[in-house]
C-alpha cells in the first residue's frame, strides 16, 4: 500500500498540469459544497440566536384568546376567571425538570399617561415586577440602583426605566431621582437598565422586523408589583416568564408551565374549554427558529445537489485520465504481469492512484471552500459557520469518487494480457 501511494504521487507530480486539471472538478465541487453548508449553518445559528436569544433560553407564557395575545388589563376588564398566580404556583413550575427559573410579573401597554414635565411618551410597556424579572431577561444596570426590599415593604412608588425610555423622556438629562407621572401618580426614577448588547438581531426586511420586534413597545418601565394596584386600582392577572435549563428544553419548559397555569382555571361555563376562552399560551420561539431553519435548509439543499453535479463531472474526468494512464503504461503493466504481478496488485495500484488524485483534490477543495465561505461572508454580509463534519465527509467522499470512477480503468489494467501488453507500441 505504501509503495502504491509513493508511485501514485510520482505519477501525479510527473504530470502536474494534467493532474491539476483532472482534480479541478473535484476541487470546485467540494469547495462549493463546503461554502454552501457553512453558509446554511451560519444562517441557521443566527436564526436560532435571533429568535431564541443570546443563550437566555427565555419563554414567555402570556394570556391569549383565539391565538392572539391578551393583555392582563384586557383580561381583567372582561371579568374573566383568570387564576391568581402565587409563589406556590411558581415553585411548582420551577420543579419541572426542564425549568431553571420562573418569574411572575404584570405587563400592559401604556398608550398614554407617561409624563415628565412637558415630555410625554406613548406605547410604553409597563411592567410590574421585581429584580428577578430584570435578572431573568439579562438586563444590565447602567445607572442608579435596582429595587431594594424596602421598595416593596414600604410600598414605595419607584420606577426603573430602560435606556430608550430614559433618552426619549429626559432628552439627555440625568433621570436618577427625578419624578415622573404614570397615570397621574408620581414615581421616582431609581435606575436605568439596558439589554445585554451581545445579542443584536439582524433586521433587513419588514418581515424580519415583525419576527424580532413585532408587537413590542417603544421601551419598558418597571415598577414594584406592590405599586401596581395604585396605578390600575384593581388586581391584574400575573403573567409568567420561564428560563429553560437548555435551549432544547425551551419548548418543553414553556408547554409545562402553560399546562400548570391553565389547570388553575376554574370552570365558568361551556366556553371555558373552547378556543374562545382566555388561557395561558407559551411563545414557542424555538419552534419558530426551527421552522425558519427548515425553510432555509430545504432551499439550500437544492444548491448542494447542483454543486454535487460538478463532483460527478470531476469523477468522469478522473476516469478519463486514468484510462489514458492505463494506455500510456500498457508496456509497464505487461512487464509487471510477466514478472508475476497478480491482477489484484495491478488493480490496487491504479485504484490507489485514483484515490490519491481525488483526495488531493478534496483537500485543496476544502481549503478553497473555507476561503470561499469567508469571502461570501464579507461580500454578501451573511453569517458563516465552518462545518468540520462537512469537511470530513467531503474528504472521504472525494476518496470514494476516486475508487468508484477509477474502478473501470483499474479493472481494464488488471485484465490486460501480458503478451499483448508487452507488444503494445
Amino acid at each position: 500500500m505504501v509503495e502504491n501511494i509513493r508511485l501514485s504521487f510520482q505519477g501525479i507530480f510527473s504530470h502536474k498540469m494534467r493532474s491539476f486539471l483532472t482534480m479541478l472538478g473535484i476541487i470546485i465541487g467540494i469547495a462549493a459544497i463546503i461554502a454552501i453548508v457553512s453558509t446554511i449553518k451560519g444562517t441557521n445559528d443566527q436564526i436560532k440566536e435571533n429568535l431564541v436569544g443570546s443563550g437566555n433560553n427565555i419563554v414567555k407564557v402570556n394570556l391569549s384568546q383565539n391565538g392572539y395575545p391578551v393583555s392582563s388589563t384586557e383580561a381583567s376588564g372582561r371579568g374573566s376567571n383568570v387564576p391568581v398566580i402565587d409563589d406556590d404556583v411558581i415553585k411548582k413550575i420551577e420543579e419541572l425538570s426542564s425549568v431553571k427559573k420562573a418569574v411572575k410579573y404584570h405587563q400592559t401597554l401604556a398608550y398614554s399617561g407617561i409624563n415628565y414635565l412637558d415630555n410625554s411618551l406613548n406605547g410604553v410597556s409597563l411592567i410590574g415586577g421585581g429584580n428577578d424579572y430584570i435578572e431573568i431577561l439579562s438586563y444590565d444596570l447602567i445607572r442608579g440602583r435596582m429595587f431594594v426590599d424596602k421598595d416593596f415593604s414600604d410600598y414605595r412608588n419607584v420606577v426603573i426605566l430602560d435606556s430608550s425610555v430614559s433618552k426619549s423622556l429626559f432628552q439627555g438629562e440625568d433621570p436618577i431621582d427625578k419624578t415622573i407621572e404614570i397615570k397621574g401618580i408620581p414615581f421616582v426614577v431609581v435606575g436605568v437598565i439596558a439589554l445585554d448588547n451581545s445579542f443584536q438581531p439582524v433586521v433587513e426586511t419588514i418581515s424580519d422586523w415583525q419576527t424580532y420586534y413585532g408587537g413590542e413597545s417603544s421601551g419598558i418601565m418597571i415598577i414594584p408589583d406592590t405599586s401596581w394596584q395604585e396605578v390600575y386600582h384593581y388586581d391584574e392577572p400575573y403573567q409568567v416568564i420561564v428560563k429553560a435549563k437548555t435551549t432544547e428544553d425551551m419548548t418543553k419548559a414553556g408547554k409545562g408551565a402553560e399546562d400548570i397555569l391553565n389547570a388553575l382555571f376554574k370552570p365558568s361555563g361551556p366556553q371555558q374549554n373552547s378556543e374562545e376562552s382566555i388561557k395561558y399560551k407559551s411563545e414557542d420561539t424555538l419552534e419558530k427558529a426551527k421552522e425558519l431553519q427548515r425553510l432555509k435548509s430545504s432551499t439550500s439543499q437544492q444548491l448542494i445537489w447542483i454543486a454535487s453535479i460538478s463532483l460527478i463531472v470531476g469523477g468522469i474526468g478522473v476516469m478519463n485520465i486514468m484510462l489514458v494512464s492505463v494506455t500510456e503504461r500498457t508496456r509497464e503493466i505487461g512487464l509487471k504481469k510477466a514478472l508475476g504481478a497478480r491482477k489484484r496488485t495491478i488493480l490496487g495500484q491504479f485504484l490507489t492512484e485514483a484515490s490519491v488524485l481525488t483526495s488531493i483534490g478534496g483537500l485543496i477543495g476544502v481549503g478553497a471552500g473555507i476561503g470561499l465561505s469567508y469571502f461570501i461572508s464579507k461580500v454578501a454580509e451573511v453569517p458563516v459557520a465552518i462545518s468540520f463534519q462537512a469537511i470530513i465527509v467531503s474528504v472521504i467522499f472525494s476518496m470514494v469518487i476516486g475508487i468508484i470512477f477509477g474502478l473501470i480503468p483499474s479493472i481494464k489494467a488488471s485484465n490486460l494480457n501480458p503478451i499483448d501488453a508487452l507488444r503494445y507500441e
